[in-house]
Formats: C-alpha cells, sequence, structure tokens
C-alpha cells in the first residue's frame, strides 16, 4: 500500500477509481478513497460479505460476465461526471468494467483493478491508454 499512497501523492490524479472488491477494500481500509468504486460483491467468483466502503451515490447494474452491457457503460459514464463518491455495485461481474473505467475517466485518473495471484495494477487514464483500450474493445466487437 506504501507503493500506491506514493504513486497518488506524485500523480495527484484527478479521479481514483477502483474495480474490485478485494482492492477497494484494500485502499479504503487504507485512508485511500475512490471516487469510484465499482465492485460485484464476490472475490476470484466467489461471493462475499459485502465491503464496508461507503459512498454518497449507489447505483446497481446488469453486467453478465464476459460482457459489457450499455447500463454498466452508462452508470460509469456517469459516475465519472460526479463530484461525489459513487459506488456502482455489479450484478454479474466487473472484470471487464476496468475497460471501460479508463475511457470513461478524466485525463490522469487513476484505475485501479486486482490481477489474480498478482496483486494492485494500476492504469493512468492518459490519451495513450485511452486509445489502446479503445482498440481492444473495437477488436472485441468483431468476435
Amino acid at each position: 500500500m506504501t507503493m500506491i499512497r506514493a504513486m497518488v501523492e506524485k500523480e495527484k490524479p484527478t479521479k481514483i477509481i477502483t474495480v474490485g472488491d478485494r482492492v477497494t477494500q484494500d485502499l479504503t481500509s487504507n485512508q485511500l478513497f475512490p471516487d469510484v468504486l465499482i465492485i460485484d460483491n464476490r472475490v476470484m467468483r466467489k461471493e462475499i460479505t459485502p465491503i464496508s466502503a461507503t459512498a454518497e451515490n449507489t447505483m446497481n447494474v446488469q453486467n453478465p460476465p464476459g460482457t459489457i452491457t450499455d447500463e454498466a457503460w452508462q452508470a460509469i459514464e456517469t459516475a465519472m461526471r460526479e463530484s461525489k463518491r459513487t459506488k456502482i455495485t455489479v450484478d454479474g461481474e466487473e472484470d471487464l468494467l476496468t475497460l471501460v473505467a479508463v475511457l470513461a475517466a478524466p485525463e490522469n485518473s487513476l484505475v485501479f483493478y486486482g490481477q489474480p495471484h498478482e496483486g494492485i495494477v494500476a492504469v493512468k487514464a492518459t490519451v495513450e491508454t485511452k486509445q489502446r483500450i479503445q482498440n481492444m474493445i473495437e477488436e472485441m466487437k468483431k468476435t
């Protein structure tokens, strides 16, 4: 968590976004409070007791595994425009929503997500990363 705290202090991100229950819990329990939290009440695809992270706004969306629904995409875009902390609870799976979070995040935001058996990954929302992710999504649409 020391490295993440140092990154946040150095980068001074526009927004902090977390995707995943474990990473959200890890950051909040270390006094790093994301602006947007995307969770599905699961860790490694196993149901867990909902985490204690609070937010001023809460949205619930459907997003089946292996998909990105319009509903989830729109909720993330809306949350990024909000000035209040927003929690999006996904009925389904939030994994692919990391891509949407980076695309929708204001430039210079940091998106944190968990990499199973590895740890926490940070992605800075830049023009370049957004373009790479847009290209990935376009390729996914072709299949």
